[in-house]
């Protein structure tokens, strides 16, 4: 692991990646927690504002693709939409699409670009593999 890469990131990167670790880690103990209770409120609270960090820091890296928008920038608008979606299903009640919503969140927003982060070349590549 070389941390000198995350050092040497933008901060845009360096927020990122600390908040996109956060939502990975609420995501993961909000799954495997009882549902419904204060603590999955907050957790989940907290877990939504990680994810909508995580999509407003994206807007600002764009170093691989020459300045410009690459196709993991998708994820962005996807998240804010889904995290409406979030909040109107669980105050409408429906927790049923509200649950679909936030597992959407989680794998299509998080875990897929989360992925795609490792990818050679990109920041996380090089903190694990250089």
């Amino acid at each position: 692991m070389n941390l000198e890469y995350f050092t040497q990131a933008s901060l845009a990167i360096q927020i990122h990646i600390v908040v996109a670790i956060a939502a990975l880690v609420f995501g993961i103990i909000m799954f495997a927690r009882p549902k419904g209770d204060q603590l999955h409120k907050n957790m989940g609270k907290l877990f939504l504002l990680f994810m909508l960090m995580t999509a407003g820091t994206a807007i600002f890296i764009r170093e691989i693709n020459e300045g410009n928008f690459s196709w993991i920038h998708l994820f962005v608008p996807l998240t804010f939409f889904t995290g409406w979606q979030i909040v109107h299903f669980v105050r409408k009640g429906d927790i049923a699409r509200h649950k679909r919503a936030v597992t959407g969140l989680f794998f299509g927003a998080l875990l897929i670009p989360g992925l795609a982060a490792f990818l050679p070349g990109r920041t996380m590549w090089m903190i694990f593999f250089a």
